[in-house]
Parts: C-alpha cells; sequence; structure tokens
C-alpha cells in the first residue's frame, strides 16, 4: 500500500510503491510526447516562449528539452539523458527520450503485473547489450575508404528532418567538406575531426541558398581602428586576455603626493605603461593582436603608426580557437617570474592572411591560411533570426553525424530499419530464455518499434501496416540465410512504402544507434529502481527566526 501521509519525523510528503512508479511514468511520457511528433523527415517543429517572451522555433529534441522548465525529478532525467546524447553524439535526441519513455511504460506494465523491478532491470540490461552487440556484428557495415557520397547521404539523413531539409543536398555537400577541411592527426596518431574549430557566422538577408564556405576562420568584429591596414599579409598574431588601456591604480591604493609635479609625473607613467607594453608586443613582431578586452584611442594609435591591425572584444571562445588553429599562446598577464613585464616571440600565433571583409552588412576579420589546423567558417544566410538559429541546429547535429561517421567507419540503414530488425531478433531470443528475464526482453523488444510507429504515424501513413510488413522482411532475413539482402529494410516516409534504405542512400552511423539504447536503457533502469520519494517541505518556522 502507498503512503502518503505524513510520518512525525519526516516534514514533507512521503511516497512509494506503485503510485510513484506511475507518477514517474507519466511525467517521463509527458516529456516524450512533447518530442515525439518532431521525429522524422516530415516531423513538425515547436514554437518556445520563454519568460521574457524570447522565441525559440525548433525540432530538436535537445534544444526543446532544455529550454523546458521541467520540475518533475524523473523527467529530469530524461532532460539530461536528451543533454547527454547531444554531447556525445551530437543527433538522436528526439529518439532516445522517445525510446527510454516507452521502455519505462512497458517496464511499469511488468512490475503491475507482479514481476519484481530487479528482474525487470536485469532483462532490460541484457537485451541493451545483446541489442548493441547485434548492430555491430550484423547490422553495420564498413565503409571502406569512406567516399563522399556515404558521407553527404549520412548528412542528409541528419538534415532531412530538419528546417533545411529541402535544400539538404547543397547543405550536406557543404558540411562534408566543413569537415574534411578540419581534418588533424593527434600525437598519439589517430585521425580526428576538430568539429568546433567550424565558426558558424548568421548574417542576415538572401536566401539559404545563398550560404557558403569560407577558407578561413571568420571573426564577427572589424578593426579597432579606420587608418589600420585592411588586410595582413604573413600575420604574426597575439592573443591577448587583457585591457590595452591607460593603467589605472588599483582600488584601495593610496598616494601622497606633496608636488603638484609628482602628480602629472604619476600620470605620464600610467600612459606610458601601456606605451611600454604595446612596444613589446610590437617588438616581438606582432603585426595582428586581438584581445577580448578594450584597447582606448591612445593605446589604437601605436598600433596604426605600426601598421598593425587590432581586434578588440573578440569572443572568449573564438579567441581560443584561433590562438589553437595559429598555434598562439593566449597571454593574460605580461608579468614573468622575475615580476619584470616581457613579451616572447615564441608566443605569437602564424597566419598566411588577415583581412577585414565586408559579409552582408557586417565587417569581419578573416583569419586565413592557419598554421596548426585548417580553419573554415560557414556563413549562413536566411531571412530572420529563427530561420538562422534552426539552420545551425541543423547544421550542428549534421557535422556532429559526419565526425562520428567518419571516426566509427561504420554505418547502418536509417528509418526504422534497425530497431525492426532488434525487435525480431530479441524477440527470437526472449523465446530461448527460461528465467523470468524472457518478459522483459519481450517488453524491450517491442518498446524499439516506437521509432517506426512514430516516423510512420508523423508521416500520416499507416503505422500497423507498415511496421507488420518491415517486421515480416527482417523475420525472414533472420530465418532464412539466403535472404540477407533485406536486412537494410527501412521505411520510406515519402511514399509509405518499405524500401532498401541501404542502397537508398538513407544511413547513419551505427555509432549514433548504439548510443541511443545505451542510454536509453541507462535513463529507464535509473528511473525504474526508484520505490519511494520524499519531498520535504520548506520549514517555515526556520525561516521565521532568520
Amino acid at each position: 500500500m502507498a503512503i502518503a501521509a505524513q510520518t512525525p519525523d519526516i516534514l514533507g510528503d512521503r511516497q512509494s510503491g506503485q503510485d510513484v512508479r506511475t507518477q514517474n511514468v507519466v511525467a517521463c511520457q509527458a516529456v516524450a510526447n512533447i518530442v515525439k511528433s518532431s521525429l522524422g523527415p516530415v516531423g513538425l517543429d515547436k514554437m518556445l516562449v520563454d519568460d521574457i517572451g524570447d522565441v525559440t522555433i525548433t525540432n530538436d529534441g535537445a534544444t526543446i528539452l532544455k529550454m523546458l522548465e521541467v520540475e518533475h525529478p524523473a523527467a529530469k532525467v530524461l532532460v539530461e539523458l536528451a543533454e547527454l546524447q547531444d554531447r556525445e553524439v551530437g543527433d538522436g535526441t528526439t529518439s532516445v527520450v522517445i525510446v527510454a519513455s516507452e521502455l519505462l511504460k512497458r517496464a511499469n506494465d511488468l512490475v503491475r503485473n507482479g514481476i519484481h523491478p530487479t528482474s525487470i532491470i536485469s532483462g532490460y540490461r541484457l537485451a541493451m547489450r545483446e541489442a548493441c552487440k547485434y548492430v555491430e556484428e550484423k547490422l553495420a557495415v564498413k565503409v571502406e575508404k569512406l567516399g563522399k557520397v556515404s558521407l553527404v547521404n549520412c548528412a542528409k539523413t541528419s538534415m532531412s528532418s530538419k528546417l533545411i531539409g529541402s535544400d539538404s543536398d547543397f547543405f550536406a555537400n557543404m558540411v562534408v567538406d566543413a569537415v574534411q577541411a578540419v581534418k588533424m592527426t593527434n600525437v598519439r596518431g589517430e585521425v580526428r575531426y576538430p568539429i568546433k574549430v567550424i565558426n558558424i557566422l548568421k548574417a542576415h538577408g538572401k536566401s539559404a541558398k545563398d550560404s557558403y564556405l569560407l577558407n578561413g576562420y571568420a571573426l564577427n568584429t572589424g578593426r579597432a581602428a579606420q587608418g589600420m591596414p585592411m588586410k595582413v599579409a604573413a600575420a604574426r598574431i597575439a592573443c591577448l586576455d587583457f585591457n590595452l588601456q591607460k593603467t589605472k591604480m588599483q582600488l584601495g591604493v593610496q598616494v601622497l603626493v606633496t608636488d603638484p609635479r609628482e602628480l602629472e609625473k604619476i600620470r605620464q607613467r600610467e600612459a606610458d605603461m601601456t606605451k611600454e607594453r604595446i612596444g613589446k608586443l610590437l617588438k616581438a613582431g606582432a603585426n595582428v593582436v586581438l584581445t577580448t578586452k578594450g584597447i582606448d584611442d591612445m593605446a589604437l594609435k601605436y598600433f596604426v603608426e605600426a601598421g598593425a591591425i587590432a581586434v578588440r572584444r573578440v569572443r572568449k571562445e573564438d579567441m581560443r580557437h584561433v590562438a589553437k588553429a595559429t598555434g598562439a599562446t593566449l597571454v593574460s598577464t605580461f608579468a614573468d617570474m622575475e615580476g619584470e613585464e616581457t613579451f616572447e616571440s615564441s608566443l605569437l600565433g602564424y597566419a598566411d592572411e588577415v583581412a577585414e571583409e565586408r559579409i552582408a552588412d557586417d565587417d569581419v576579420i578573416m583569419i586565413k591560411g592557419t598554421k596548426t589546423t585548417s580553419a573554415v567558417s560557414l556563413i549562413l544566410r536566411g531571412a530572420n533570426d529563427y530561420m538562422l538559429d534552426e539552420m545551425e541546429r541543423a547544421l550542428h547535429d549534421a557535422l556532429s553525424i559526419v565526425k562520428r561517421t567518419l571516426e566509427s567507419n561504420m554505418v547502418v540503414a536509417g528509418g526504422g530499419a534497425v530497431e525492426s530488425a532488434l525487435s525480431v531478433y530479441l524477440e527470437c531470443l526472449a523465446t530461448t530464455l527460461g528465467s523470468r528475464e524472457q518478459l522483459a526482453i519481450a517488453e524491450f523488444a517491442e518498446s524499439l518499434l516506437i521509432i517506426p510507429k512514430v516516423l510512420a504515424v508523423n508521416a500520416a501513413k499507416d503505422a500497423t501496416e507498415l511496421v507488420a510488413k518491415l517486421r515480416a522482411y527482417h523475420h525472414t532475413v533472420q530465418t532464412k540465410a539466403d535472404k540477407k539482402q533485406f536486412s537494410s529494410m527501412g521505411l520510406d516516409l515519402s511514399k509509405g512504402t518499405v524500401r532498401n534504405n541501404l542502397e537508398a542512400g538513407v544511413i547513419e552511423p551505427a555509432m549514433s544507434k548504439v548510443k541511443i539504447i545505451q542510454f536509453a536503457t541507462e535513463a529507464a533502469i535509473t528511473i525504474l529502481r526508484i520505490d519511494e520519494m520524499i519531498k520535504l517541505v520548506k520549514d517555515e518556522s526556520q525561516n521565521d527566526e532568520q
């Protein structure tokens, strides 16, 4: 029996047993239902308005859940789950939430039928391991020396559900070019694609098709003064994290001056200190100076005279990327161990060219031909802020997917193919077990079918019929050895039929599917283990005393 009464020693509500489970499942279902309709190539968008009236229009699962203020503790687990998927893989955030809530719902039904949560948990864990193994061994296809076509297809699959889905051919090629441009080999000899160094700049005007890829890192600021050169070749770049302004006395420092002439000397010294610092920078060979803070007019004069470009108020994040790409060191103080101020030329970064260019109505600083990793920027054009923001989110997902595909080299068919194959496989596996886990594994198998079902429903097609056809194909594959060609059968959502998605180019990195299964299972297990919730009430008497 559930206890919802206050116990004498606990100030608050205490619920236990089935009550809590049902409550948790309902909360998670509510969260999943919000994102459910945004899954798939014909998924719909959500408009989110925050407390100050800012509008976000998106169908990216992680963004939707991040902007919702979720109160319920179990539902918060799903929000964190979507964030984790976004961090680890970059795409598949909606799928992972839907699968997790379906697993929970079915587990709750089993508990109601008298099966202990521990048995369900061990069944789910076994099913998860088997499913991941099956994806890697049987369903994943190695894409030897990944051709550009398969990378473009991965990017197109990721974009299909987004705003730019209609122009996915154009954007997919742009994304693949951008990811391949930042290829680097790390110390251990592994090839990596650090997509964080791909800068995305959003500029109003023109249509989405006018977006383009720029070879170089674009900073969304102009030169600090008009007298500076528009372009510097063979740029030696200093990255600073402090003000180049007239030095002021620290707060709390008292100077007693007896002679008024001394005061003028103090003022002069304050001015000279900045001049000396700039002199040290220029002497070390710097002809481009970037700082995250300000540069005052007096300091700008020296840079103009030296023919150097100075840029102020650069974003910290941009600064880190520039420093990494050019081989510069971000300097936060000139002070050395002896207390003197020095600046070594070894702290400078190198680029072939730094120039100011005009994009749309904004001046941007372009850093081209960087020393260590090649930097590229995506310049997005679009009608308004909402559209540009959603384009940026869509490109982030596509960039992540291409990176994962290149690094893992394994792809699987999309459109519900993997989920249907796993469902059939796990059902067969469940019948071979003679323990209680059998029921949990069978429910796990059923839960995976939620993905093809939701895809079909969102596309306004007959979900029951399509999923039945899919399962029939996958059952044939797994029982007849000569029917291997059907193992990539998935849904064609524009026509409402079943087709070979591997041939049709609807592919995803295998890693994405494996992570979805792992994360969803872990989240479901976390919530399923909860059998008691104690909600403490604020003790008003303590507040009164304070």
